[in-house]
Parts: structure tokens; sequence; C-alpha cells
């Protein structure tokens, strides 16, 4: 094992746990103040939003939520650790880092943020591969539902709406999507699941409802399958060519973190300000952080509640932000379409940018610059 790092510089020293899309916002904001050091399981960010477009149209996917780290311009302040946390001593303000090529060391910081994400299906985990790899797997995915004929999507909320959608309107005939109850998008303000309702009927998805869908083997499998499907609520089962299982049934990448600052499914417990109780120095954010019963604070600026804390956190200051949620969730939910990007708003109403408008402004300005500071051109 490699000795504790030492300190190079005055400046307090800020360790990221992953660097998904709110990992890398904080970590390129934190340079201004700290000395960063990020750790993650891929040398790109391969973002876990979108899934309907990333299976249908892989290629143009990748070009906005597949980005290899050295793209950004900000993160060439930033000492990047391709590989894992393997274990925190919250005492001793020290991460234990096995890196992908099996070597250890540990790393002492005065700030954690804890940013890793969960597990989900076959598009969100956190196993350490490269670039390759990880593209390997999007269009190995996306080969797999093209072949295939009749095609089953379990579970409604807006993953699953956005696959079966997108299937449908890229030519799939036979695309069917199995409902948990009687309304997509459980977690989305009425109106949006009324909307949603009548947009997956017109574009041809078939939807059943009250179909609660038994496991296979107990837990939500990690891959495309194929059928039948059984229902625990007694319909016939149901054959298909591909199964993809939407269920919600995440699991949070926490396993490196002692059990006292975890709550009873395993997400970080933080308090108003994303601050872990008893560890003032200690942060978390995104899916991982049990913030809100949505755990929402990646979709509504969070990265800026903890940018704010962190850096008053090292300075001794009584920490400047908090984070507050709406009740319902927002965003886009079918992705970029020809027409363009239909943003569901919390309060129930919805928008519409042009396509013309949303990828030189939106994807081009907004999030390219204004989120993540300046990318460097593809390879």
């Amino acid at each position: 094992m490699a000795p504790s790092r030492t300190r190079t510089s005055d400046r307090p020293v800020v360790v990221i746990a992953g660097l998904g899309d709110t990992g890398v916002m904080v970590a390129t904001r934190l340079t201004r103040s700290c000395r960063v050091v990020a750790v993650t399981t891929r040398p790109a960010l391969v973002s876990g939003q979108e899934l309907g477009t990333r299976l249908v149209d892989p290629d143009r996917w990748k070009r906005n939520y597949c980005l290899p780290l050295r793209r950004f311009r900000r993160l060439d302040e930033v000492e990047v650790h391709h590989g894992r946390i393997t274990d925190v001593d919250l005492d001793a303000s020290q991460v234990h880092v096995t890196a992908a090529d099996g070597s250890t060391t540990d790393i002492d910081y005065d700030a954690l943020v804890i940013a890793t994400g969960v597990t989900n299906g076959f598009w969100r985990d956190d196993r350490v591969e490269s670039l390759d790899a990880a593209e390997s797997r999007i269009a190995a995915s996306a080969r797999r539902l093209s072949e295939a004929h009749t095609i089953a999507v379990i579970g409604g909320g807006a993953t699953g709406v956005s696959v079966a959608d997108n299937l449908a309107r890229a030519g799939h005939d036979d695309v069917h999507l199995f409902l948990a109850g009687e309304e997509p998008l459980p977690s989305h303000h009425p109106s949006v699941r009324r909307w949603m309702d009548r947009t997956l009927q017109a574009d041809g998805v078939t939807v059943h409802r009250s179909h609660r869908a038994l496991l296979p083997g107990g837990s939500a499998p990690d891959s495309i399958t194929d059928g039948p499907v059984e229902w625990s609520t007694g319909q016939p089962p149901f054959a298909a060519d591909a199964v993809v299982w939407t269920v919600g049934a995440v699991r949070p990448h926490t396993g490196f973190l002692p059990t006292g600052i975890l709550d009873a499914d395993g997400f970080v417990v933080v308090d108003s300000h994303l601050q872990v109780p008893d560890h003032p120095r200690v942060f978390a954010v995104g899916d991982v952080a049990a913030s809100d019963p949505l755990r929402s604070s990646a979709r509504n600026w969070g990265h800026r509640v903890i940018v704010a804390n962190v850096e008053d956190a090292v300075k001794g200051r009584p920490l400047r932000r908090t984070f507050s949620a709406p009740e319902h969730r927002w965003g886009s939910i079918l992705g970029l379409q020809p027409e363009g990007l239909t943003v569901a708003q919390a309060n129930g109403k919805r928008f519409r940018v042009p396509r013309r408008l949303a990828e030189p402004m939106l994807y081009g300005v907004f999030v390219t610059r204004g989120l993540y500071g300046g990318l460097r051109r593809a390879d």
C-alpha cells in the first residue's frame, strides 16, 4: 500500500467520490478555492439520463451523454483517479482507493463529497471499466432491441416511459409498457401523467395497467432479458423477444461507507445543507443522498449547495446554503425529438424548445459551457 498522500499546497483538499453529472459540476467549481481529488470508476462521464434515446440512437446520445473526462477543460485542475474508493475512515478523514490497475493508495481530505450514484438496471452501475468497454455495452443494448420484434418494458416511471415511447417512435410496431398502477409517471404532477398517457397511446405504445411483474430470481435483472414475464397480479404470462426492466429497484453505491451514516435502504443520510449529521466535513449529493423522498438533489441544483457549503466548511464558516426540493419530479422525459425538447415542470405545465434551438443553445451553450465549463473537441 502506498503511504498517505502529503499536501502539495496550502489549499484544503476535497475528495469527490464519483464523477457523474453532479460530481463533475461539483469538482470543476471547487477548484477555484480547493485542491480537488476525484475518484471515478470510468475515465468518462457516462450519464444515466435519457435511456430511451440511448437505446434507439446511441451514436447521437453519446455526443451529449458519454464524454471522456479528458474533454472537460475545467477538470485539468482536478487530480483524477480511475478506480474506486473501497473504504473510508471518517475519524481520520482518509479514503482508501483501489485503482483500476489494482494498486492502492490512501488520500487524506479536509472535506469529502459523496456523489457515487446508484445501480439501476443495465444502464447505471459502478463497475470499473474503460471507455471502450462502456461504449461496447451501450452499443450491445441498442443492438439487442433493434433485433427484437415484440418488446416489453416493465415499469412506468420516467425511464420506462422514455424507453417505450422512443422505441415506438423509432418504428418498433409491437412495444408494450406495463404499469403497476393505473397511470405512468407516479412521481410527476397529475397533469403530466395524463399528458404522457395520451402521448404513449398516440405514438403506438400498448399500455397495460395494474400489472405487477414477478422479478426473476426475486430481484430486478441488470440486463435485457426475454420472456415470458409473469405477474403477481394474476394476468397470464406475456411473451416477448426482449424485456427491459425499469422497475426502480435502485441500489446505492455506498458499500465503502460506514453503516452509521446510511439509512435503512443504504442511502447517505443528509440534512438540509446536504451535510452528513455529526460529520461536518462530509457531504452527499445526487441519487445516493437521502435529501428528500425523491432523492432529487442532482436535478435541483444540489451541486450549488454542495460547492458553497464545502467552501464554508473547510474555512470554518457557518454554512450558507440549504437544499429544498419540489413535490413532483420535473425535466425532459422523452429526450430530444424531431419536434424539439419538451420539459415537464414540477407544477404540471410544459414547454418545448424547438430542435433548431435545443441542440445549439441547450446542449452547446447551457450544458457544455454553462454547466461543464467548456469541452474540447472529440478525438
